[in-house]
């Protein structure tokens, strides 16, 4: 049974998590305005930059578990609603009861590459209604909030999630008439605002550099809409038990069952009867459990299963399916997956990096939630954005398996960790959601070269003559910096005047602390969100992309056709006095379309004019 946490708390000391000694029910939080003023509030979502309240109002989604799972506690001692799964009917009610139940499918071409013996399954979760394996878990949490009494017609969900959470809430909440509200890092994909859109939800986007634990976090900013918004609720992924029951009664059992196994069987077969009957029914492969009921026996068919492989976001998936796969296969080695800039690993050493951010989506975090079981996990393998990616284009060319990025990740990771397994033994690897939502980032190859995760030469595409030359042919200009000081007003003046259309913006050493453009600027004097004498610092642009001296004008190309513009920089290398050195971005300057049209026109009049010499002579 889920707990949906209170606006009124502000810490907690026992936070719920799954199979918790005790269920704590919260309230819905007392109203913090008038009835007016409350309803003009449900209707309006407005962020504020700062807390009005003197003590923020929220739970954080990293307070220490207390649950007492373990494989040797009784299951008739947990606290939680256990959900049977039932066969579908041939016409569904409604499309939420195309959750669940998603094919597993045999990977035959990618084990031979990697010369790998054992028998890799994908466990396709992108067959869900919404597209996802977060469907799942979000029908589990709505269902578990509406049979507490917490969720009731007329509602309002919000959650703060990374968009497969967010869409498989909007799902429900459409089906079932709940308003919702999803908060989501700006990083992720224009196809999931886009989905969450058409189905009716409203969204809000806050900065992805921005720590868990920050008011303008998109944690930070659900927890302050839920205390603005009367009969709003946090479903909450990173706390609710809901989420790896979800996969503990369900998805686990979808793999026992799939993998040559059957569910929990009921019969009234006694002790004596069992040992000689049953035996020659079974396939060598299972193994076979029974215990003592009142009836006569309970026996569990589990299926045969050797390594499990799955990301971690949450880790509501990873942690609701190894527990039950780790109850009816003792012997099994569960693999979890964290990219590089997240600290879900262990040992800590392992998260150990220079690297902040990445651009796989729905996997690693930069806490660890209250959900993720972390000791059911063996070993934990770090993956990178280039090898997930190329990985998720390989299931697609030669699987056929239209995956997403974190799809990639996991077969991966599977891919390593499965060198290890003999002929006969199997590996299961969680593949997440679909291509729908990467549309216009890893299924592009403009935008895989343009992040450095794949070169120009594989493309094998003829290219102009002009694309592997170097930036440094292009005869730019010396760069013209303003201090972050400087007001908008001066630098609307100093801008027209020189005749560009954006600087960039340093510190006194030089530090790039981004950009700012004219566009920008007055867009936001004429909303009023800033006026003429506040310094450029309130309107900084951080969006824009950077390139090299050493980088080829085919990759500025690139670039240019999204952007306006590309910053040059080169790095330095600064020796403090202990000995220690830091390299540290300086501008050498902005290049444009304009730039590299001039360099590709001047090149093209060279040669007319050398033309024209050379018929003269002759």
């Amino acid at each position: 049974m889920p707990s949906v946490p209170s606006s009124k708390e502000t810490t907690v000391n026992s936070p719920v998590c799954p199979h918790a000694g005790k269920l704590h029910g919260f309230s819905n939080g007392e109203n913090l305005k008038t009835e007016e003023e409350s309803q003009e509030a449900a209707r309006n979502i407005q962020i504020k930059t700062k807390n009005s309240s003197p003590e923020r109002k929220w739970i954080r989604p990293d307070l220490p578990s207390r649950c007492t799972w373990s494989l040797e506690a009784s299951k008739s001692d947990s606290p939680h609603t256990q959900v049977s799964r039932t066969v579908a009917p041939a016409i569904l009610p409604n499309i939420l009861n195309k959750i669940g139940d998603t094919p597993m499918v045999r990977i035959n071409n990618i084990p031979k590459a990697f010369g790998l013996k054992c028998e890799i399954l994908a466990k396709c979760e992108f067959f869900n209604a919404g597209g996802s394996v977060k469907d799942r878990i979000s029908l589990r949490m709505v269902e578990d909030a509406e049979r507490a009494g917490i969720l009731k017609p007329g509602d309002t969900i919000i959650e703060p999630t990374s968009g497969n959470t967010g869409i498989g809430l909007a799902l429900a909440a459409a089906v079932k008439g709940y308003r919702c509200i999803i908060v989501m890092p700006e990083k992720m994909s224009m196809e999931k605002v886009d989905v969450l859109r058409a189905l009716g939800a409203e969204i809000v986007r806050t900065p992805t550099s921005a720590r868990f634990d920050s008011p303008e976090s998109h944690v930070g900013v659900a927890w302050r809409l839920k205390n603005e918004i009367p009969n709003s609720h946090i479903l909450d992924q990173y706390r609710n038990p809901s989420n790896p029951l979800a996969h503990y009664d369900t998805t686990a059992e979808e793999i026992l069952e799939q993998c040559e196994g059957t569910s929990i069987l009921s019969c009234k077969i006694y002790r004596n009867f069992f040992n000689g009957i049953i035996a020659f029914s079974l396939k060598l492969t299972l193994e076979v459990h029974w215990k003592s009921s009142q009836q006569g026996s309970v026996f569990l068919l589990t299926g045969k299963v050797d390594m499990l492989v799955a990301g971690a976001g949450t880790g509501g998936t990873i942690t609701g399916i190894a527990r039950k796969l780790k109850e009816r296969c003792p012997n099994i080695k569960i693999i979890g997956v964290d990219p590089e800039g997240s600290i879900l690993a262990e040992p800590e050493e392992l998260n150990k990096t220079d690297k902040t951010q990445y651009e796989v989506e729905g996997i690693g975090y930069d806490f660890i939630p209250t959900v993720l079981d972390r000791s059911v996990v063996d070993t934990w393998y770090k993956s990178n954005d280039e090898e997930s990616f190329n990985m998720s284009r390989l299931l697609i060319r030669e699987e056929g398996l239209l995956c997403g990025g974190s799809s990639g990740t996991a077969m991966a990771a599977a891919v390593h960790a499965a060198k290890e397994l003999k002929e006969g033994q199997r590996c299961v690897v969680i593949l997440p959601d679909s291509i729908r939502n990467y549309m216009s980032k890893f299924l592009s190859d403009k935008w895989m070269v343009q992040k450095g995760f794949l070169r120009e030469e594989d493309l094998m595409v003829k290219k102009p003559w002009w694309w592997n030359l170097k930036l440094q042919c292009l005869n730019m200009s010396a760069p013209l910096t303003v201090l972050p000081t400087v007001s908008c007003q001066k630098t609307i003046q100093i801008l027209k005047h020189n005749g560009f259309d954006q600087a960039p913006v340093v510190d006194d050493t030089g530090l790039i602390l981004g950009m700012v453009t004219l566009g920008n600027m007055l867009s936001s004097i004429l909303a009023g969100k800033i006026n003429l004498s506040d310094p450029v610092s309130k309107v900084l642009y951080k969006q824009f992309k950077q390139i090299t001296l050493t980088d080829n004008l085919g990759k500025l190309s690139s670039i240019l056709e999204i952007d306006h513009f590309a910053l040059v920089v080169h790095e330095q290398i600064q020796y403090l006095t202990d000995g220690s050195h830091s390299k540290k971005q300086m501008v050498f300057g902005v290049v444009t379309a304009v730039d590299l049209l001039n360099f590709v026109t001047a090149r093209k009049r060279q040669e007319r004019s050398m033309s024209e010499s050379t018929d003269e002579l002759n």
